[in-house]
């Protein structure tokens, strides 16, 4: 006979790791698009943006 409390956590260890998933899943898909609508130049423009400001160049 299993232990109620085992089953228990090994829902939430397949419930953490399908949340994971999923947020990566959605995080590569939103990567991905903006990759293809062009974005990556305006974000390396801000980036350096923020970076140039904080050392007091910019």
């Amino acid at each position: 006979m299993t232990d109620k409390r085992a089953d228990d956590r090994m829902n939430e260890k397949t419930t953490g790791n399908a949340r994971g998933v999923l947020c990566l899943a959605a995080g590569l898909l939103l990567m991905g698009l903006g990759v293809f609508r062009g974005e990556t130049a305006t974000v390396l423009n801000k980036a350096v943006n923020i970076c140039l400001e904080c050392i007091g160049i910019g």
